[in-house]
C-alpha cells in the first residue's frame, strides 16, 4: 500500500500543474489630445479684391468698387483684381491721370513678427506693382512702400482681413 501510495504521489508530482488561464494585458490607457485648431482662412473671398483704391482715383477712372483684401500670409494678386489693375494702367497712361504717378502702399494684419509683417507688406504692395505694369503702366511712375502692422485695427478674422490690403494712392 505504501508503494501504491508512493507511486500516487509520484504520478501527482510527475505532471505539471494546469496553467491559470492567460488573460490579456490591458493597453495603457491613451491620453486624449484636442484636435488642432483650424487653419486660418487661406481665402477670404475669391471674388473680393485685394486693393484700396483712392476715391479720387475712383472717381478720375470711373472705378465703382475696389475694396479688397488679401488672404492670410498671402501676397498673391487674385483673378478678380487684374481687371481693376488694367483700368488702373489705362487711365494713367491714356486716361484722365495719364502722365500722373501711383504710390502703393502696402498693410498687413498683427499677427506675426513685426518685420516680417512689413516685408509682407512690401511683397503685397511690390505684386501690385507688377500687376499693373503687366497692364501696361510703366513702372517708373509707381512707388511702394509697406506700413506692415502699423495701421493695423482688427481683433479677430474679419478685422485681420480688412487689415490685409493694398492702398493705392495718387502720387506726388
Amino acid at each position: 500500500m505504501a508503494l501504491v501510495a508512493g507511486c500516487a504521489v509520484v504520478t501527482a508530482c510527475g505532471s505539471d500543474p494546469t496553467p491559470p488561464p492567460q488573460v490579456p494585458e490591458a493597453p495603457p490607457p491613451v491620453a486624449e489630445v484636442p484636435p488642432p485648431p483650424p487653419p486660418p482662412a487661406v481665402d477670404d473671398n475669391p471674388n473680393q479684391s485685394n486693393v484700396q483704391i483712392s476715391e479720387d482715383i475712383k472717381r478720375a477712372c470711373g472705378i465703382t468698387d475696389a475694396e479688397a483684401y488679401f488672404a492670410f500670409d498671402s501676397a498673391n494678386v487674385r483673378e478678380p483684381d487684374r481687371a481693376i489693375m488694367r483700368k488702373l494702367a489705362t487711365c494713367f497712361t491714356t486716361g484722365q491721370l495719364k502722365g500722373r504717378s501711383m504710390r502703393l502702399v502696402g498693410h498687413a494684419d498683427p499677427r506675426g513678427d513685426e518685420e516680417y509683417n512689413r516685408v509682407l507688406g512690401q511683397r503685397r504692395a511690390d505684386n501690385v506693382k507688377a500687376a499693373i505694369v503687366t497692364a501696361g503702366m510703366d513702372g517708373n511712375r509707381i512707388a511702394t512702400t509697406s506700413r506692415g502692422e502699423d495701421e493695423a485695427t482688427g481683433t479677430d478674422e474679419a478685422g485681420w482681413a480688412r487689415d490685409r490690403r493694398v492702398e493705392i494712392l495718387l502720387g506726388n
